[in-house]
């Protein structure tokens, strides 16, 4: 019932023969405007430091490697068909940019669980049911039956000031009974919503429902905090239906790969960007020690937490929204596991238990569903939390995971197999998770960067409005694309503006 994928139409004209660009960085946003712009003829070639592509679009799988700032050299040891993506994991049903080229690269979807009502809230604290795992649908529906039935009765003795006529009044009141399941006295009490537990079966076993847990328990548990309800349900880019690429993300960046590869320089480390009176000059390092490298244009895509510590000649402006760039602290840990207890014991299959404590959250994979063994995420936390968690030794991390999920799954410490964990901020070649803005810096440092530096261009999940997800890559991609060949085929006297 979905629509398909629509053409998304891009035909920028011009003919980009003897024109070279320079872009730095292989991720999705580097990859994909090298796609595009040797389509119209431009010498493309892209300096990426690492020993793959993809840049945070990544799958860790056996044999992936990753050394972080203070840290030793970490290889995955998963079994062969295991992984996690390290990276991003979901694509919103309304990307349609990032679905477009899913389907044009031929890279098979699957859905994706974001929402399980059968998965679990946990709150260590002192309250009733802290320290205990709470079904989301039990909380969810608790909540909503004890709201439904506060505003029923407020309405129903007149207690809001409605402009509404007796009959519309009647109207919402049927609604709050439905919404929140009340009962014939229009009271909350618990339903099979809420799930059972005893399940119907034959015979005269009609099931067994329990009794609903007190609002006042549900309020001092901090089961209403924060913690749990900014989630899903109201972010509209995690809202059903979501994708993920079948075997892994990171199979969108490989098959980017196929198409540019020949133009891709791995392991080459840009130290300085300088723009020079016919065009650009970087300097990088590789194996064989110090290179440079020229061209009429510069797309740069580097994360600007790490373009601040590069030597460059930029303007002012420019310079201080790059020093000043604002990155989220972010991390993940994949937990390989002997059997899929998750599903076997608890039936959860995808979606998300979510937590108060260090873990924030542990994300249950959906795919390979009943299979024999799976990796889930032990944790994917942000802020405070993920430094913390980052600040602790590889070993340490794994003990975190274990500790703080053995809570909600006993299973864990007979289960576990293996890890393997990503801090992305103290990752070098990103030294964050995604761009951070404020309405302020949206103004100032966002804005300075959206112009060219003479012939320097910034590209990438940050220079959009998009920061975190593929699809900011992949719009930013489009837009730089669309400026350049405005640009050169201005220079070259047979310009007409094309839009993105």
């Amino acid at each position: 019932m979905l629509k398909a994928a629509p053409s998304y139409a891009f035909n920028p004209q011009g003919d980009g023969k003897g024109k070279k660009v320079l872009i730095l960085g292989g991720g999705l946003c580097g990859m994909t405007t090298a796609y595009e712009l040797t389509k119209l003829g431009y010498s493309c070639t892209i300096l990426e430091a690492r020993d793959r592509v993809g840049g945070r679009c990544w799958s860790v799988r056996k044999g992936s490697h990753n050394t972080e700032t203070g840290l030793p050299k970490q290889t995955a040891q998963l079994d062969d068909g295991q992984y996690f993506n390290a990276g991003p994991s979901r694509i919103p049903h309304h990307h349609e940019l990032t679905l477009h080229y899913c389907k044009e690269l031929g890279v098979p979807l699957q859905i994706y669980n974001n929402v399980n009502e059968g998965a679990y809230y946990f709150s260590e604290g002192k309250g009733p049911l802290s320290n205990q795992k709470i079904k989301v649908r039990e909380v969810h529906n608790d909540m909503r039956g004890y709201m439904s039935e506060l505003l029923h009765k407020s309405i129903s003795q007149d207690k809001l000031d409605l402009a509404l006529s007796k009959d519309d009044i009647e109207k919402v009141l049927e609604y709050l009974r439905a919404e929140g399941g009340l009962d014939i006295d229009n009271l909350y009490k618990a339903s099979a919503r809420r799930g059972y537990t005893v399940a119907p079966s034959t015979g005269n076993q009609a099931g067994k429902v329990a009794e609903a847990h007190r609002l006042a328990d549900l309020i001092s548990s901090g089961l209403t905090d924060p913690d749990f309800y900014n989630v899903a349900e109201y972010t509209y880019e995690l809202q059903m239906t979501m994708f993920q690429a079948v075997g892994g993300m990171d199979k969108i960046a490989t098959a980017l790969e196929k198409k540019v590869g020949t133009l891709i320089k791995k392991g080459a480390e840009v130290t300085s960007i300088i723009n020079t009176d016919a065009g650009v000059k970087v300097s990088y390092t590789d194996t064989t020690g110090k290179q440079e490298a020229s061209a009429d244009i510069c797309i740069c895509t580097i994360p600007l937490t790490v373009l601040s510590n590069l030597n460059h000649n930029f303007s002012s402006d420019v310079s201080r929204a790059i020093d000043y760039a604002s990155y989220i602290a972010t991390g993940k840990i994949g937990l390989q596991f002997k059997r899929r207890f998750w599903e076997e014991d608890e039936q959860i299959y995808g979606g998300i238990t979510h937590t108060n404590n260090d873990l924030t959250q542990i994300f249950y994979p959906s795919n390979d569903y009943q299979s024999n063994k799976g990796v889930l995420l032990g944790y994917y936390n942000f802020n405070d939390k993920a430094i913390k968690t980052g600040n602790l030794s590889l070993i340490d991390r794994e003990k975190l995971a274990l500790e703080k999920g053995a809570l909600i799954h006993p299973q864990y410490l007979k289960e576990f197999e293996k890890s393997f964990s990503v801090s992305w901020h103290k990752t070098p070649c990103s030294l964050g998770g995604w761009a951070l803005y404020t309405s302020e810096t949206r103004e100032s440092m966002y804005k300075a960067l959206l112009k060219p530096d003479k012939q320097v261009y910034f590209a990438g999940e940050h220079m959009t409005y998009l920061n975190a997800w593929m699809a900011g890559a992949f719009e930013s991609a489009r837009s730089v694309v669309t400026e350049v060949n405005n640009r050169l085929s201005e220079q070259r006297g047979e310009y007409k503006k094309v839009d993105k």
